[in-house]
């Protein structure tokens, strides 16, 4: 889905721990205490020494049992079934989002009343079922229009600028005009184009077939108050999809014909080099654009307008694959002893320390308030989350099949080559859906 999610994939190793004196079975000492105890099962190989040196200091300081078991990359539902039928069963789980949540509904406790559930900066971000808690994200990613500052102040500075400030840029008609302007004036600027490529190589067509896609999808489930995978959808806003995927057509550093080969480093590479203004990526792009010579300073990130309602209202696609749930069918002071520790990890220096220097997580909690990303587009997306703006949600778990997202992302590709209609876009991902969900649930 994006560098993130692909390099924590490229983790083969199993890593499996158990911490505490008594971890593993659990002896009764905890329990007869009336402390309770812990069991997290951990989605997060590349994080799993993290949570063992916190879970060891929780216990130190507490003298609460802690377990931490780790996942093998890509096995976690299938170690999750495992370990949730076996008496001692995790007190802490994982899911990422509607979809998997729907295997796991007996098992979420509400979460309503929690310290972790109260400490979110927006509270809308939180898995919910009706007025149920059913899963808190601990780890948020951000995507949207990654921008030159440098080039957007020079273009505000030009006779006739369709706009002064980024903040006048806040509808998808100022960003076509801005473009459009940029485009027609780029020996000016020094550009080759408004936008990078929309390159849909392997490493690049995400960006476009899940992304861009997400964005449509996110204002039609949101306009139908759906928050369950559908059978099917209307493609009530695929005219606002054509809109944006036009305009990156249009005003791109590269020719449509060329984008069958263009990569995610090409992109990343011309937004680096000056040649473009805007950049379609996330949070985690700018690893990649600090080795290519950015400086902080540079850049910023604003959302991606389609034309959609209210999008003035709307800011940045937040959203999470990291849920954090608690076992309904724990007991009582085991499930008590789990929402205290999480309450801990959210609210020490230890906690704290962890999730933000150490594991490199965007943290949706006011307790962060006080740490500064070094992280430029994460410090957008914390200014984002403080602005009142509506975060536009990830719907990726909600897309029924990988198949569904190559299907669109070859038909995108043809229309922009010019060998393919933008009907059979809409096909791809109105007919295409009905279709894929059908096979997911047949039987």
């Amino acid at each position: 889905m994006n560098r993130i999610v692909k390099s924590a994939m490229a983790i083969a190793a199993v890593t499996a721990m158990s911490l505490g004196a008594l971890a593993g079975c659990g002896g009764s000492d905890a329990s007869d205490s009336g402390k309770g105890k812990v069991y997290f099962l951990n989605f997060k190989p590349e994080a799993a020494d993290q949570w063992k040196d916190l879970a060891s200091a929780y216990t130190k300081e507490t003298g609460v049992q802690m377990t931490v078991e780790t996942a093998a990359s890509g096995t976690y539902e299938q170690q999750l079934k495992s370990e949730m039928a076996k008496s001692e069963a995790p007190t802490l789980f994982q899911t990422n989002g509607p979809v998997g949540y729907a295997n796991w509904k007996e098992y979420t406790a509400d979460l309503k009343d929690t310290e972790i559930y109260k400490q979110l900066q927006n509270q809308d971000v939180a898995l919910k079922d009706g007025d149920k808690v059913v899963g808190v994200p601990y780890a948020m990613e951000t995507y949207g229009l990654i921008y030159n500052k440098d080039i957007l102040k020079k273009y505000f500075a030009l006779s006739g600028a369709k706009a002064k400030s980024v903040k006048d840029i806040d509808s998808f008609d100022t960003l076509k005009a801005v473009a459009n302007d940029m485009q027609a004036r780029k020996d000016d600027l020094g550009i080759k184009g408004a936008f990078t490529s929309a390159g849909f190589d392997s490493s690049s067509d995400w960006r476009f077939k899940t992304h861009l896609a997400n964005i449509p999808l996110y204002y039609e489930l949101k306009k139908d108050n759906v928050t369950e995978q559908p059978a099917t959808i209307k493609g009530t806003y695929m005219p606002q999809f054509k809109n944006i995927f036009d305009l990156y057509l249009k005003d791109s550093t590269t020719a449509p014909t060329q984008l069958s080969s263009k990569t995610g480093d090409d992109a990343n590479s011309e937004f680096a080099l000056g040649e473009a203004a805007f950049y379609q990526n996330g949070t985690w792009a700018w690893s990649d654009l600090q080795k290519a010579g950015m400086e902080p300073g540079q850049v910023g990130m604003m959302p991606i307008y389609i034309g959609g309602p209210d999008e003035k209202n709307e800011g940045l696609a937040t959203g999470s694959e990291n849920y954090w749930c608690v076992n309904a069918k724990a007991s009582k002071e085991d499930q008590q002893a789990t929402k205290d520790f999480l309450k801990w990890v959210i609210t020490s220096d230890a906690g704290k320390d962890a999730l933000d220097k150490q594991m490199g997580f965007t943290t949706p909690f006011k307790t962060f308030a006080d740490i500064k990303a070094d992280n430029p587009l994460v410090q957008a997306a914390v200014d984002d989350q403080k602005s009142g703006k509506t975060p536009v949600s990830w719907n990726f778990t909600m897309m029924p099949s990988e198949q569904w997202k190559n299907a669109l992302g070859s038909a995108m590709l043809e229309y922009a080559q010019g060998t393919g209609s933008w009907d059979a876009v809409k096909s791809a991902y109105v007919d295409g859906w009905a279709k894929e969900y059908q096979a997911a649930h047949a039987g």
